[in-house]
């Protein structure tokens, strides 16, 4: 189960998850997320898995991610999605950060993926980061949130987050990092349990 109900962060979710064999659920609409009002990324994320598990007596995931910019002491950070205003669009986020870190400039995306299992009270945290830098304006039609101003570098040159396959992305994005993470300890429990 997927404690959220943001559809790209399913899609992606999904993406990533289905070499290891793994489907996840949109969480039911009955079921009331908290309010994402933490201090880190880590006290939004948690909260959301443990009420869907709670919810739907399954185990589940739950992410808070967000952008840091290194010209703007790590803003927006935990207020990524409401950088512009509680009810600002990506769009209306993106351009407020273009407007106020310059180009060039140090970013690091942040994932926080929570891990819940009612049955067994098994809680876990895993961790994703991706380094780049911000690009001068917006590019590309992929991904979503900041991801047309992201400059992930290295082989990628001057594309954009949103500029690269979805394949190139999922090598590299936060997202990717932390739900590897999370793959290595599932891996890593099925091996114990067999070896047990």
């Amino acid at each position: 189960m997927l404690a959220t109900r943001n559809s790209h962060k399913l899609r992606e979710f999904n993406r990533l998850l289905a070499p290891a064999g793994i489907v996840v659920e949109p969480l039911p609409e009955e079921v009331q997320l908290p309010p994402e009002d933490g201090a880190g990324f880590e006290d939004n994320a948690l909260p959301k898995a443990r009420t869907a598990a709670a919810a739907t007596r399954r185990a589940a995931i739950a992410d808070d991610s967000g952008i840091e910019a290194e010209a703007l002491a790590g803003r927006p950070g935990v207020r990524s999605a409401r950088y512009a205003g509680d009810d600002a669009s990506d769009e209306e986020n993106l351009a407020k950060l273009l407007r106020e870190a310059p180009a060039g400039s140090g970013l690091r995306y942040v994932c926080a993926l929570a891990y819940v299992d009612p049955a067994t009270g098994e809680e876990r945290v895993f961790w994703g980061i991706s380094r780049g830098r911000i690009a001068g304006r917006a590019r590309g039609t992929g991904g979503f949130g900041y991801d047309p101003a992201f400059l992930p570098g290295g082989d990628f040159g001057e594309r954009t987050m949103a500029e690269l396959t979805d394949r190139e992305k999922d090598a590299i994005s936060h997202r990717g990092a932390a739900v590897s993470e999370l793959l290595r300890w599932l891996g890593d429990e099925v091996d114990d349990a067999a070896a047990g």
